[in-house]
């Protein structure tokens, strides 16, 4: 019986529960009919447990981080800054919007803050300047998926935890994969610029505009480069990194850019913490939720049936990346991988499938699902931002998504595109 939590829960998500109910409720009424009362008090505990973690405490202060850049400003900068570098092409705010993405990604390493910072800016801008808004809405939503692959990067935090990797190794694989996706939308742009006559570029900037850009910028674009830099050199872990950049970013917009206010910092602390929360208590139920699964021996079924259905291992990563598709429909991309990480990685590990590798696959083919109907967060995020519906989005980013899966397939058949920088600074034999 314990097998039907899956189904049960897929049940409770169509319904309209939200996914933390439904990771407790499932298993939890599961175990109670099948007599294990027992069970169900290590079920429950397993939900603070799941969140008790010092490798977690990452999340929070990177959450703050962002907060604290976006009030500050920082946004407006980088937007200036790219829009310096590349905004004289034809359908020029469309690759400041993604490179802008980009940018950010180093910053927040959130895909719901990429699209509420930037979008709730470069909608009507981009739509001032004659693009359509269903347009610019959908260049937001595509390009916001960068956020959680360039590092920092929350979900590889979550999954570092539950699979036991190198937080700094999945930060460096997540480079270019990252970089490789902003530079396929940018190309999509392209083409489209001259197909749909996007507004023709604007004035090319001088060197001398770009420098003030650069000057402004600084300080914010800085903040990656202390995060992967003091992890490269042993000066502090991951999390110490992420309370250093929560705290570089207080001083940078109080005291250096002056754009902050100390009368701010209260309702960014409550933005924070409620993103947090949310995030955390996620993890905390899909950590119990993963319980119930391993009581229920699911895990090893599962592997039976996959191992099952072919030997080939390049078969089987396009299977899976099918299945992570159709999940990340559903299911939010850190209970996901909470869920699903323990029972696919040691089997492609077990194939000679390297664990790195096999961690950015299912990071990106999860964050990707977060622009896929029918749960896909991002397509909601954007809508609330632009006032358009989710199936207008959902069809105007149908072009980006499918050069993101192109991308995800490279991803998945050149490891070298994940590995190469790990192993450069010696993460990987």
């Amino acid at each position: 019986m314990l097998t039907l939590f899956l189904p049960l829960f897929l049940v409770f998500l169509l319904l309209g529960l939200p996914i933390v109910f439904g990771l407790i409720a499932a298993p939890g009424i599961l175990l109670w009919l099948n007599g294990q009362e027992r069970d169900i008090v290590l079920l429950y505990r397993n939900v603070y447990s799941g969140m008790d973690s010092f490798p977690l405490m990452a999340i929070p202060f990177f959450m703050l981080a962002g907060e604290l850049m976006n009030k500050s400003g920082i946004t407006l900068r980088l937007v200036e800054f790219s829009q310096s570098l590349i905004g004289h092409f034809r359908g020029g705010l469309a690759h400041v919007n993604v490179l802008s993405s980009m940018m950010f990604a180093g910053l927040s390493g959130s895909a719901v803050a990429d699209v509420s910072a930037l979008g709730s800016m470069l909608i009507p801008a981009m739509e001032k300047q004659g693009y359509t808004r269903r347009f610019a809405a959908a260049v937001t939503a595509a390009s916001s998926i960068i956020g959680p692959i360039i590092p920092p990067s929350g979900i590889m935090i979550i999954y570092a935890y539950v699979m036991g990797e190198s937080v700094a190794a999945l930060f460096l694989a997540g480079i270019l994969p990252g970089l490789l996706i902003g530079g396929a939308l940018m190309a999509v742009i392209a083409i489209m610029a001259d197909r749909y006559k996007l507004p023709a570029a604007t004035k090319r900037a001088s060197w001398a505009d770009r420098g003030r850009a650069a000057i402004k910028a600084f300080w914010p674009l800085m903040t990656p480069v202390i995060i992967m830099g003091g992890i490269l050199l042993g000066v502090f872990t991951p999390t110490e990194a992420a309370a250093i950049a929560a705290g570089y970013a207080a001083l940078v917009g109080l005291f250096v850019m002056r754009t902050l206010r100390f009368s701010d910092l209260p309702g960014i602390l409550t933005r924070a913490g409620l993103t947090s929360a949310v995030v955390l208590l996620l993890v905390g139920a899909a950590m119990a939720f993963k319980t119930v699964a391993s009581l229920s021996h699911t895990p090893e079924m599962l592997a039976s049936f996959i191992l099952g259905l072919t030997d080939n291992p390049l078969l089987l990563l396009f299977l899976i990346n099918v299945l992570l598709f159709i999940v990340g429909m559903f299911l939010d991309a850190g209970p996901a991988i909470i869920i699903l990480g323990p029972i696919l990685g040691p089997i492609f590990t077990a194939m000679g499938v390297d664990s790195v590798h096999f961690a950015i696959i299912m990071a990106v083919n999860l964050t990707v699902g977060l622009l896929t109907p029918p749960m896909g967060l991002v397509l909601f995020v954007t809508s609330s931002v632009s006032r358009l519906s989710v199936e207008t989005i959902a069809r105007a980013t149908l072009p980006f998504l499918a050069v993101e899966v192109v991308v995800l397939m490279l991803i998945t058949y050149v490891p070298a595109l994940t590995l190469t920088i790990p192993r450069l600074f010696g993460f990987i034999q």
